[in-house]
């Protein structure tokens, strides 16, 4: 079981960023990030859609800062 200090994220073997989720709760963020990224547009009524891109993009981006906090080694370019 981890613990609240416990990375969620492997690293990315090479690049910049996370790799794979190690624990269920990246599992959970991973897949509910996922569910929103796919699922928001398609629910917008039709006055809202010139939302859409922006709403996207929000979605897109505002979860990052988590992903870094909770990879483990955090988030460098790696070769």
């Amino acid at each position: 079981m981890t613990g609240p200090g416990k990375p969620w994220f492997a690293p990315k073997r090479f690049g910049y960023g996370a790799g794979l989720p190690i624990a269920w709760q990246g599992w959970v963020l991973f897949g509910l990030h996922l569910a929103l990224l796919l699922g928001a547009a398609p629910l917008l009524p039709g006055a809202a859609r010139q939302w859409r891109v922006p709403l996207i993009l929000l979605i897109a981006f505002a979860p990052l800062p988590l992903y870094a906090a909770k990879t483990e080694g955090g988030w460098h370019w790696r070769w």
